[in-house]
């Protein structure tokens, strides 16, 4: 199941991936237990977790002489054996332009998910990120692996924002559901279930409580 969005045609890979395509290029954001390898013109890798940097995956969807890799920071160890034609490790604020893409650089972390007292799954210091893309002119946002934030509040216009719903790790269907009733998106798609936590129960309880559009889709990894 695919989402034709203004000329862009997005489709869901599972967890928290999505590749998304338009004038003949495409996008890939963290590919996780993908089946049908592609050659992205630019991957976007939000932390360095193996469900977010999955090396094989990230093998299966990266050419030597085509593709862009944008990873925050704390990839840069294991992304030493893939082979693409460029690496651009990044952290919050950066700004910048990959081919027909442009890309702001966003937070992610956690404020109440914890792995033990005291201590959460994501700090911030961590240095996890999210990515805001204008692609064809379609703002699009990845959280990669978040709470809802303060820093959600002045992202500016989003058209298409793809949010984690699953709990534990990232924020709950409820949370998602403050987090885009703040972002105010043209279309809301949730992720983040279905492979390691959370189930579409989750999908649709966030479709049921936010007041934007929300389009469940499934995975076509």
């Amino acid at each position: 199941m695919m989402l034709e969005y203004r000329g862009l045609e997005i489709r869901w890979l599972g967890h928290a991936g999505f590749s998304v395509r338009g004038g003949g290029r495409e996008i890939v954001f963290d590919p996780y237990q993908i089946k049908t390898r592609r050659e992205a013109d630019i991957v976007f890798i939000t932390h360095d977790h193996f469900d977010h940097l999955s090396v094989n995956d990230l093998k299966r969807v990266s050419a030597p002489e085509k593709t862009t890799i944008l990873a925050s920071k704390n990839c840069m160890a294991r992304l030493e054996g893939v082979a693409c034609k460029s690496k651009v490790l990044v952290t919050a604020g950066d700004r910048g332009e990959a081919g027909e893409v442009r890309y702001t650089v966003v937070p992610a972390y956690n404020v109440n998910k914890f792995r033990s007292p005291g201590v959460v799954y994501h700090p911030r210091e961590y240095g996890g990120v999210g990515f805001i893309v204008e692609f064809f002119g379609v703002r699009i946002y990845h959280p990669g692996d978040t709470d809802f934030i303060p820093e959600m509040r002045g992202l500016g216009k989003i058209d298409v924002a793809f949010l984690p719903v699953s709990g534990v790790y990232v924020m709950t269907a409820q949370e998602a559901a403050e987090a885009a009733n703040t972002i105010a998106p043209d279309v809301a798609i949730p992720m983040h279930y279905g492979s390691i936590v959370g189930s579409r129960k989750e999908a649709e309880e966030f479709k049921r409580r936010a007041k934007c559009r929300v389009e469940i889709l499934e995975p076509e990894g």
